[in-house]
């Protein structure tokens, strides 16, 4: 078990939180979470972000691609108090995910030095904060249950790489956070969020480390447009933190 670490900014984390309950979503720039995330140094960062450089490959592409890499873990966070869950495979209805939904996929684990780093500890307690403040009428000692995944997109010999290869969706949880942890040599990667009938809200490109987008998953779709490297014989890719939450009790 792990203690939370929950920064001391009550009116910026209000104030996504509300941006949340009106708009659906709320984007916030590296710089932004900077000042959220200040009691993370920046040695905590260098060591988190590098453990993007050390994920599997995704086997259950349906698409046939190998240009995502990613690791995953469950959790549950209940008050102040972050448990690991045992590694379980990671699960998605066809209804949400139409291309790789429908079956257990099993991917390497989280690092347990990833996911009990100062950093990552930090940004669940921040999500967990916001999101608990966004849902009004949820019980505020309810337990989420949360799927932290690291994620790496590739463009590997010309070809593009697809962030969300489902299209536009939701994910079937309640709330999503996705942040920008790395971003080299690569072309496009716009964010569109998207109402329920499937209107365009806003788009936006996660550029700088730590940009972020707070999505309420019941209310809006997001999508990302495929990404292409801007040099081809470099090392092309796009990593990103993605979490998850919903409560406990939806997870059964």
């Amino acid at each position: 078990m792990t203690e939370v670490i929950h920064p001391q900014l009550p009116a910026a984390l209000a104030g996504i939180a509300e941006e949340i309950r009106r708009e659906g979503f709320a984007f916030r720039t590296g710089g932004d979470m900077r000042s959220l995330l200040r009691d993370a140094g920046s040695d905590d960062w260098s060591v988190f972000a590098s453990s993007w450089q050390d994920l599997g490959l995704d086997l259950y592409m349906a698409d046939g691609g190998r240009y995502r890499r990613r690791r995953f873990a469950a959790l549950n966070i209940t008050g102040d108090t972050i448990t690991r869950k045992p590694h379980q495979p990671h699960y998605q209805s066809r209804d949400y995910n139409p291309l790789n939904g429908g079956l257990q996929r099993w991917f390497e684990p989280v690092a347990d030095a990833v996911a009990s780093h100062a950093f990552t500890q930090l940004i669940l307690g921040i999500c967990a904060s916001i999101f608990g403040a966004t849902a009004s009428a949820a019980d505020p000692l309810a337990s989420w249950h949360v799927e932290m995944h690291q994620f790496r997109i590739e463009s590997v010999a010309g070809t593009a790489g697809r962030p969300t290869p489902e299209g536009a969706h939701r994910d079937g949880v309640d709330w999503v956070c996705v942040m920008l942890v790395n971003r080299r040599n690569v072309s496009s990667g716009v964010t569109h969020i998207y109402d329920s009938q499937g209107g365009a809200l806003r788009q936006f490109t996660l550029t700088n480390p730590l940009d972020t987008v707070f999505i309420d998953d019941t209310r809006v779709r997001h999508g990302v447009t495929p990404i292409a490297a801007l040099d081809a014989s470099q090392p092309a890719f796009r990593d990103v933190l993605i979490l998850t939450f919903r409560h406990a009790s939806a997870k059964g």
